[in-house]
Parts: structure tokens; C-alpha cells; sequence
């Protein structure tokens, strides 16, 4: 653990190793999953991680290089410590046969550079936009990613996602979360902070925040409508 960790914190770590053997992933992977578990308390979706490293690796270069990064909501966004974090939830608003988070990935997409890291953890469509925007090479993001939760669209909308080949971290199944999104950015985040030297007289930005749960910031309506990680390294 990092000097000056919260004995609450490497408790929980010590914890965490007793119950989920880290040793065979990727370091990348093994930090994202042990993350992603510590955050959420949640060894089942921990262990249905699916991740590159070589795309975290991309994702880590793009931070240490200042990239923007872009959530789906607001939640995901305040779990986020020292990034450049933008979110367009509330700039959108639904359209017949859009959400507003799909609205908003739109308004994102014109706006936000290449090489950016986007994260969405809360909405299934979301997600679906991301990758149609890319699809039709309105963006090309550095790393996606895709943890959106729910019953309906959210397995799904991760498949896609796994399915067009863009640079990403995933999972399988239902769950996930802006906690899980979030804890997963934040991990690679200190990776990359770690490899880069603060400026003369600017210390390293602080830890990140902790979790305080994964529930979404925003209504996903359209309008007019009612083992652990596994790595393809």
C-alpha cells in the first residue's frame, strides 16, 4: 500500500487478499479488479471484469498525458479525484427515441477530442451511443469504460461494447455501477500519477474520494416513454 493509507483502508486491502487471488492477472488488470472490489464490496462483479492490458495501457498514457475524461453521469463524475472530468447529462434532454444520456454522449462526442478516457456507469444507453459514434467515426476514444447497471440493456449494451473492438474494460452480466466505474478509473488514474513527476512546488494530486454508492444521478427515459477479472491481455 501507498505510505500514508488509512489503516482503515489497508485493513480493507488485507481483507480483500484473503478473498480474491490477484497473482495471475496483469498488473494493470489485478489494480483495476482489486479497485473495483474494494470500492463496491462486490467479489462477484469484481471476478466478471473483462479487460485488455494493453487498453488499460492506453487509458493510463492518455491520463499521464492529461486527456479529458468524459462520464455518463454526475455520480460518476464526483467519484472521480484530480481529472479533468466533464459530463453533458445536464446540458441534454430526451429526444423521441433518445435518452438523455445518449443525447448527451452525442453533445460529448462534438465536443471532446480524440484520445479522450470515457467512462459510463450508469446508462445501458449510453453505452449503445458511445459505440455508435464511434461506429460512424465521430470519436475515438482512448479507453471506454463500460460498466452500466441494470436489468434492462446493461449486459447487452457491455457486449456490444466488447464486440466493436475499441480499446475497453467491461463486464459481464448486470451489475455494475458509477462506484464500480468509477473505482476503475481512479485505479488507473494512480497509476498514471505515479508515473509522472509533480512540477516543482505542486505536490501530487490527493487520493481519491471515497464511494458513496452506485446509484445513478440522472433519469434514463427516452422521451415519450414510460475466476477474478478477466483479462484479454
Amino acid at each position: 500500500m501507498d505510505a500514508g493509507v488509512h489503516p482503515i483502508e489497508a485493513e480493507s486491502y488485507r481483507i480483500l487478499g484473503a478473498r480474491l487471488d490477484l497473482r495471475a492477472l496483469p498488473p494493470l488488470t489485478a489494480a483495476v479488479t482489486a479497485r473495483v472490489a474494494h470500492a463496491t464490496a462486490d467479489l462477484e462483479l469484481a471476478s466478471s471484469l473483462v479487460a485488455d492490458e494493453a487498453s488499460l495501457a492506453a487509458g493510463v498514457a492518455a491520463l499521464g498525458a492529461g486527456a479529458p475524461v468524459v462520464t455518463d453521469v454526475e455520480m460518476v463524475r464526483a467519484g472521480l479525484g484530480g481529472l479533468d472530468a466533464r459530463c453533458w447529462i445536464r446540458r441534454a434532454t430526451a429526444e423521441p427515441g433518445l435518452t438523455r444520456s445518449a443525447v448527451a454522449v452525442r453533445l460529448a462526442a462534438a465536443a471532446v477530442p480524440d484520445d479522450a478516457v470515457w467512462v459510463v456507469g450508469c446508462a445501458p444507453t449510453a453505452l449503445v451511443e458511445l459505440v455508435e459514434q464511434a461506429a460512424a467515426g465521430r470519436l475515438r476514444p482512448a479507453l471506454v469504460i463500460g460498466l452500466p447497471v441494470g436489468f434492462v440493456g446493461a449486459a447487452e449494451s457491455k457486449q456490444l461494447l466488447r464486440a466493436s473492438g475499441l480499446p475497453a474494460l467491461s463486464n459481464v452480466g448486470e451489475k455494475g455501477g458509477s462506484a464500480a466505474a468509477a473505482a476503475a478509473l481512479n485505479a488507473l488514474a494512480r497509476v498514471a500519477r505515479s508515473a509522472t513527476p509533480s512540477p516543482p512546488g505542486h505536490p501530487s494530486p490527493a487520493a481519491e474520494p471515497p464511494h458513496r454508492g452506485s446509484s445513478c444521478s440522472a433519469p434514463d427515459h427516452p422521451a415519450g416513454q414510460p475466476g477474478p477479472g478477466r483479462s484479454r491481455a
